[in-house]
């Protein structure tokens, strides 16, 4: 698979997850604000998570991942 076509791949499941979990134009607020305030993702990751614990954080992706099989890439090592 190509840089190309996974890129693609990624950019349509993030759009149908954005539009599926906050509606049309919810998603193209969204995005129209992370493009207008120069969004820095990389900071915005790093204190995202920092009220959970890492059992959490595990177990919040489990449930997760079960309850959304579909969202998992096929190549995906699960341990």
């Amino acid at each position: 698979m190509t840089n190309n076509v996974q890129t693609s791949a990624i950019m349509t499941a993030g759009m149908r997850l954005l539009r599926e979990y906050l509606g049309s134009v919810e998603c193209e607020i969204f995005i129209a604000t992370i493009k207008q305030d120069r969004f820095d993702y990389t900071e915005w990751r790093e204190n995202l998570y920092e009220d959970m614990s890492l059992d959490d954080l595990l177990s919040s992706a489990a449930v997760y991942m079960k309850e959304h099989p579909e969202t998992i890439p096929p190549n995906a090592v699960i341990i």
